[in-house]
């Protein structure tokens, strides 16, 4: 009985075979074939270590939401030189709620306006790559996923020191503010704090000494990563004018990134730039100095490394295999009879295997030549009865 059981379920198996078998004394082989064949295992494999590329591959996917992170504060990363001396210019910043942040956080130092061979060298560079990000956009996202293996995008330092006087003052450090509209400035004289606003010193500070020509090696909002280009970093303003405003009208959007290397709250920001020369006779009025204004978007950009899943990939790699090895099997005949067409064109015209003539029929042919060859008798020469 279990033998029977055995047997009807095998029975039952085999006709749910949805391939049968087809015995290979049914089955011919040509040269043809065997080339059709060859053709679709090429394009198998190739098609295959491709989609492996494809697979291997990550890209970038933005998501938007509106940002409900309103109480945190906000970081500026700050690194500029300004060509005057560092006694004469002052920073604070002043937000939207009248709240003025000290510059506790930075840093002056004296340094050399002029750059060396070496720094120039970066700061074409960083421009460079500035010029391509505003071009193409998509190199963004090969920003996100190397910037591990890149670089600070800092200013690198001089290889001997220089025996210039230092007449230059260079502004570095981080300072935290709130989440609110604000304004840089980088004007002459130091701030102070009073009850009815704020103010710069700039009463001993001698008129001739004004010169705002500067260069942003780096600014940035929120965590600061290395390898990462912001729209102002490399900027570079020159003047020759004692009474110039340069104006930077900052738009910042909180970017959360999340990729296989790292994670971190981070800010994007877009720039406008306006420049103009104070002449109060003329009605342009102002204040001499750099001023950076930023404000903060409601919206929170997320951006994520996305990989294709391997269920995925399986599923398209069959699909490649699966369609190939289907269409040159149902259109086998009409792939058969081409090739084989083209085989017995060259084979004819070459006279290549089969069509290679024997040599009993070289021989025939030879003979042939020969009588067709032979002078024709003259009617003198016909003989006479």
């Amino acid at each position: 009985m279990r033998r029977l059981s055995r047997r009807k379920a095998l029975s039952l198996v085999r006709e749910l075979d949805a391939f049968p078998k087809v015995s290979d004394s049914y089955v011919e082989t040509s040269a043809s074939g065997g080339t059709v064949s060859l053709i679709a295992f090429g394009a198998m494999a190739l098609l295959a270590i491709f989609e492996f590329f494809v697979y291997r591959d990550t890209w970038m996917k933005f998501e938007y939401e509106v940002d409900k992170d309103f109480s945190s504060k906000l970081r500026i990363n700050i690194d500029i030189t300004v060509a005057m001396q560092c006694q004469h210019v002052g920073a604070d910043i002043l937000d939207l709620a009248e709240t003025m942040i000290t510059s506790t956080g930075l840093q002056y130092e004296h340094v050399i306006f002029e750059l060396t061979p070496q720094q120039r060298r970066w700061q074409r560079t960083l421009l460079l790559i500035q010029n391509r990000l505003r071009e193409e956009h998509a190199l963004q996202e090969v920003l996100y996923k190397t910037f591990l293996n890149g670089g600070p995008t800092a200013l690198p330092p001089r290889e001997v020191a220089s025996t210039e006087p230092l007449h230059a003052c260079r502004i570095h450090g981080h300072v935290y503010v709130n989440k609110v509209a604000g304004n840089l400035h980088i004007t002459v004289g130091k701030p102070i704090q009073h009850p009815q606003g704020h103010a710069h010193i700039a009463a001993f500070v001698s008129h001739k000494t004004y010169n705002f020509s500067h260069r942003i090696d780096h600014l940035s909002f929120g965590e600061e990563i290395p390898g990462i280009i912001n729209p102002l970093d490399g900027t570079e303003k020159i003047t020759f004018n004692n009474n110039q405003m340069f104006q930077y009208f900052i738009t910042v959007v909180p970017t959360r990134l999340n990729t296989y290397k790292i994670s971190a709250d981070t800010h994007q920001f877009s720039v406008t730039e306006r420049e103009r020369a104070i002449n109060h006779a003329a009605g342009s009025h102002g204040v001499s100095g750099v001023f950076i204004k930023y404000d903060t978007s409601s919206l929170m950009v997320t951006v994520s490394e996305q990989h294709m899943p391997l269920w995925q990939f399986l599923v398209r790699l069959c699909g490649i295999i699966g369609g190939i090895f289907s269409t040159t099997g149902k259109s086998g005949c009409m792939l058969h009879g081409l090739v084989g067409f083209c085989f017995d064109v060259i084979c004819c015209r070459l006279k290549l295997g089969g069509y290679r003539p024997r040599e009993d029929e070289q021989l025939h042919d030879q003979m042939n030549n020969l009588n067709n060859h032979q002078a024709p008798l003259l009617a003198d020469d016909v003989p006479q009865e």
